[in-house]
């Protein structure tokens, strides 16, 4: 199996419908929230992405096919000075699932947030989804606490 893992080029066309192709698939998976998106917002990830500088995409190919994909941004850890990485998005196409690509496009990001000389990489998982939280705990990820008495951290939103 040719395995292709490259940060992808957001401003590249054909990166660009891979990175539309993966993320509506990702959408449409229970574990996205099983609701296609909006194909306005599918054609402008890549653009909005690219106007980001503190953004960043892991592509995975697979006989030059795209099978996987993972979303990052730059953020900071006031704790430690530095900055640090927030995966965003995880996406593996079903039957690329178990192969370990998944393993493979994380060992890319963390190459790229060493290289940003970023202290951490951090990420949110539904409690449900024990496949990726097998796949993190596997890449060496674990829940985050400061103190064990005040239990870990929860990952909240509130739209806008």
């Amino acid at each position: 199996m040719d395995i292709s893992i490259i940060k992808a080029d957001y401003l590249d066309p054909a990166q660009a419908k891979d990175i539309e192709y993966l993320l509506s698939c990702y959408a449409s998976d229970i574990m996205g929230g099983g609701t296609a998106l909006n194909e306005k917002i599918l054609k402008n990830v890549p653009l909005e992405l690219s106007k980001r500088p503190y953004a960043f995409s892991v592509l995975a190919y697979v006989e030059g096919k795209a099978a996987g994909l993972i979303n990052c941004f730059e953020a900071f850890s006031t704790f430690r000075c530095k900055p640090l990485i927030n995966i965003h998005d995880v996406i593996v196409i079903n039957e690329y699932r178990r192969t370990g690509l998944a393993q493979s496009l994380l060992s890319k990001v963390e190459e790229i947030a060493k290289e940003k000389g970023c202290c951490k990489l951090t990420l949110e998982v539904l409690e449900g989804n024990q496949i990726a939280q097998q796949a993190y705990r596997k890449h060496g990820f674990t829940g985050y606490e400061l103190d064990p008495q005040m239990g870990k951290a929860l990952f909240w939103e509130k739209p806008i």
